[in-house]
């Protein structure tokens, strides 16, 4: 199957917080690839890969970096496909990297997600393929349904802790 979503982090040291999102796009059965670029060490193939993404089927991108995070915009700069950063916690505890995706200069925005906001990158990615994908609107939809009966049982578990060890 062709990768709908390309994760790309700028080292494998990005790995360990990437994971939570091709942990997510596996349990919905998305399509997805995963390389490690620079685009400071490997800009050449930064620039080839983002170019080459939409021809081979790619829908979105997500780009993790840190420190300088980089990577998104360059990928941006060189594709019209929809890029979510993901800043990587690092120095400044993440800070630094956040702000250097964020701050993109007009006509060249990346969506941004929270610091080691993973997961939600993969969610948004899924989210924005649902929009011409009626089979992924449907899983993003019973997923998030889903969300809402983990509260419900997490709150009758705490009753039950509650009325059990506590007697409030």
């Amino acid at each position: 199957m062709k990768p709908l979503v390309s994760i790309i982090m700028g080292s494998t040291s990005d790995l360990p917080v990437m994971e939570k999102a091709c942990k997510w796009l596996e349990e919905q059965e998305i399509p997805f690839e995963m390389n490690a670029l620079s685009a400071h060490r490997t800009p050449d193939a930064v620039e080839q890969f983002a170019k080459g993404a939409k021809a081979r089927g790619v829908k979105v991108i997500i780009a993790a970096a840190g420190m300088a995070a980089a990577l998104p915009g360059v990928i941006a700069a060189s594709t019209p496909l929809p890029v979510i950063g993901v800043p990587i916690k690092g120095m400044l505890d993440g800070l630094d990297a956040m702000l250097s995706i964020i701050q993109m200069p007009p006509g060249i925005p990346v969506a941004t997600v929270g610091v080691n906001g993973a997961q939600n990158a993969a969610i948004l990615a899924a989210e924005m393929i649902a929009l011409g994908d009626e089979a992924i609107a449907a899983k993003v939809d019973a997923w998030k349904a889903s969300l809402g009966k983990k509260i419900e049982k997490a709150n009758k578990d705490l009753a039950e802790i509650k009325d059990y060890k506590f007697k409030c």
